[in-house]
């Protein structure tokens, strides 16, 4: 799991107003692990075109949307642990490049942007929702597959 389900609530809650469990968890982690996988992909395919070896942080394509939750992330206080994110990519293929110590270091906040945006894009789908169903859950990964 990248992420202790204490940690996991308490950004669905802070974020959307909503109640999840160790279930939501389970779906959350498969989701946030490919999403970052795309994010690195897309960066690694930036650093290439620029003629570099390493991906470096300008690499990633961070929306403004995105940029704005990752600074809104930051005001909650959460901390996520680099070591759960970086045993849950090792699962996927690897990258052609290495990643930079920065990059590397944003992993762990990225995957905390990517929850609150997530918690906020299922309870704008539906704004009635306090436990987040699987469909629910399809949807909001389906608006993400759209959009990153």
């Amino acid at each position: 799991m990248l992420m202790k389900v204490a940690e996991f609530e308490r950004l669905f809650r802070e974020a959307a107003g909503l109640d999840v469990d160790k279930n939501d968890l389970k779906v959350l982690s498969d989701f946030l692990r490919n999403k970052l996988h795309d994010l690195l992909l897309v960066a690694e395919r930036n650093a290439k075109y620029n003629g570099r070896d390493i991906v470096f942080e300008p690499d990633l394509p961070v929306t403004k949307g995105l940029s704005e939750t990752l600074k809104e992330f930051r005001t909650l206080g959460v901390a996520l642990e680099l070591k759960p994110v970086l045993e849950a990519l090792a699962a996927l293929p690897p990258l052609d490049l290495a990643i930079s110590e920065d990059v590397e270091k944003l992993l762990p906040e990225l995957a905390g942007a990517l929850v609150v945006a997530y918690a906020r894009v299922i309870r704008e789908l539906d704004p009635a929702v306090k436990n987040p169903t699987p469909e629910h859950h399809e949807r909001a990964r389906r608006v993400f597959d759209l959009l990153l």
